[in-house]
């Protein structure tokens, strides 16, 4: 019984909660299209008035009166014409004004002394947006356009405006018509009672016969399924077998008992299962972190480099997105006076990516050793690696072989990022040219190449995609704007000062958003030649 009246409740608070905000929703909603229709009526009727006082006055005479602010017999009689229009259709104010910089006024209806009545040549600031309004209506082929205020000196007013036209169809002023919206006010008010009474009692009998239907095909059910499963709870799971299913209501929840049931065998054999496959994950977890350690191990990780040379200063990192990665760098000397550099990245991520990127680097650097061009060491080792490449996985190099005693340089870029170059005393800039396909994509391809000069003091800055789409949590890329702007912000770094810089921005940048790609990294900087 304790149970039930726990369950019971919360259903009757859902129905409640969940009758409430359907009926506030519905009243709220019915308000605001019943308001709707309410200032359209009116407006129509402040437009009505407008027209038909517009059409009665003579357009010509108005400037006169705005010059000598003198009334005349035409005035008056003009005068009495509107107070009449204004107590026969009940509008709260009806007026003319120019509309300037304030209000001026030629007539406004009215008792004189009246609080509020303005007499010719009076003015008053505008209220709201009505200098927008009334200046836009200030044209013969002007818009209608409501003004709606709700103030303290003049209340909730719906004003509409006309232009009245001289004899050349100019305008020379406005009629305007300000009409009382407090009635709206009332009749929401009296709308929003009757229909929270109706709906509030129609609701209230529904969820009566909800609630006694609900309470037996539901609550007693699920409370039958509950009394079960903190049996098996209780007897920690030593009965996993031995679960039958007790409800019989023939529908979904017996459906769910059945499936419970069933659960509770597979929960068992899984239960048997989960010991060794926690093992089984454990050894490969295990693997991994050797393999991550053998691929960190493939790449040069001692700096300097080659101390003795001082023609160059080096730095490279690379930050896998997964326990192994796709990205490999590499650097080696061919002779004497040539440096091998290279930056590639492979297709897809994880172990796949990774066996396949120590066949690459391998073939690259055997090959280089052998001699040739950058286009000619590709050429072989992309044939090389289209042997037998069932996966259809390929891999993006940039490969360059720079000569140490004049700074110049031949490479290849097969599908890669754009190069980083800095001369000396200027800014780093991206280098812009145009690509040979992946290699691997396809037997037999020719690479392109393109010839550079470094001169002493120049600095040279290559990566993987990793960098330049990085991405932060509101789907931003890092870029190669950001990029080449924080390569631009150290004064006079050294190659690994500036990539831990590089690797710090980028992570500032994405924050708690996940690495989903390998960011790999090399920095050269050209001294000149050795003297």
């Amino acid at each position: 019984m304790k149970n039930k009246l726990r369950l019971r409740p919360r259903l009757v608070l859902g129905l409640i909660i969940m009758s409430t905000v359907l009926v506030l929703t519905l009243t709220a909603l019915g308000g605001a299209i019943y308001r709707r229709k309410m200032e359209v009526v009116y407006s129509r009727e402040a437009f009505d008035t407008a027209s038909i006082a517009a059409q009665l006055i003579d357009g010509d005479r108005i400037a006169e009166y705005r010059k000598t602010l003198k009334k005349d017999a035409y005035y008056e009689s003009v005068h009495q014409t509107l107070q009449m229009i204004r107590q026969s259709t009940g509008v709260k104010y009806l007026y003319v004004v120019i509309p300037e910089d304030v209000q001026f006024y030629i007539w406004d209806t009215g008792e004189e002394g009246d609080e509020g009545v303005c007499d010719l040549g009076d003015t008053d600031e505008y209220y709201g947006n009505g200098y927008e309004i009334m200046h836009a209506a200030f044209s013969p082929d002007a818009e209608q356009t409501m003004l709606v205020t709700n103030g303290d000196l003049y209340g909730y007013l719906a004003s509409a405006y006309v232009a009245i036209l001289d004899s050349r169809g100019q305008p020379a002023a406005l009629a305007s018509v300000d009409i009382s919206m407090d009635i709206i006010n009332h009749e929401i008010q009296r709308f929003y009672l009757i229909f929270l009474i109706v709906s509030l009692g129609i609701v209230l009998v529904s969820s009566l016969f909800y609630y006694s239907y609900i309470r037996r095909i539901l609550i007693r059910p699920i409370h039958i399924l509950n009394e079960d499963t903190r049996k098996l709870v209780s007897d920690q799971m030593e009965a996993l077998g031995a679960f039958r299913n007790r409800v019989h209501t023939g529908d979904e929840l017996q459906w769910l008992g059945e499936s419970f049931e069933h659960m509770t065998r597979e929960l068992e054999v899984y239960i048997q299962n989960l010991a060794a496959v926690t093992a089984e994950k454990e050894r490969i977890g295990a693997e991994l972190n050797v393999a991550t350690r053998i691929q960190a191990d493939m790449l040069p990780r001692i700096f300097p480099p080659f101390p003795s040379r001082k023609e160059i200063d080096l730095y490279a990192t690379m930050n896998p997105a997964k326990e192994v990665g796709g990205d490999f760098y590499d650097f080696f000397l061919v002779d004497e006076d040539h440096l091998a550099l290279v930056m590639a990245d492979v297709s897809g991520k994880g172990v796949p990516a990774a066996l396949f990127m120590v066949i690459a680097k391998t073939l690259i650097k055997n090959r280089t050793q052998m001699g040739g061009t950058p286009g000619e060491i590709l050429y072989d080792v992309n044939n090389q690696l289209c042997e037998g490449n069932e996966e259809d996985l390929f891999v993006t190099v940039w490969l360059s072989i720079l000569e140490l005693s004049t700074g110049r340089g031949i490479a290849a870029n097969a599908g890669h990022e754009h190069p980083v170059v800095r001369h000396k005393d200027g800014n780093y800039e991206l280098v812009l040219y145009k690509h040979s396909p992946a290699v691997a994509a396809m037997e037999g391809i020719r690479f392109r190449e393109h010839e550079y000069v470094l001169d002493p003091g120049d600095r040279l800055f290559v990566y993987t995609d990793g960098v330049p789409e990085a991405t932060n949590s509101r789907e931003e890329l890092y870029g190669t704007d950001r990029m080449t702007d924080a390569l631009n912000t150290l004064q006079d770094p050294s190659p690994q000062e500036l990539l831990e810089y590089m690797k710090k921005d980028i992570d500032s940048f994405t924050g708690d958003a996940p690495q989903f790609d390998d960011v790999t990294m090399l920095a050269l900087y050209y001294n000149g030649p050795a003297t």
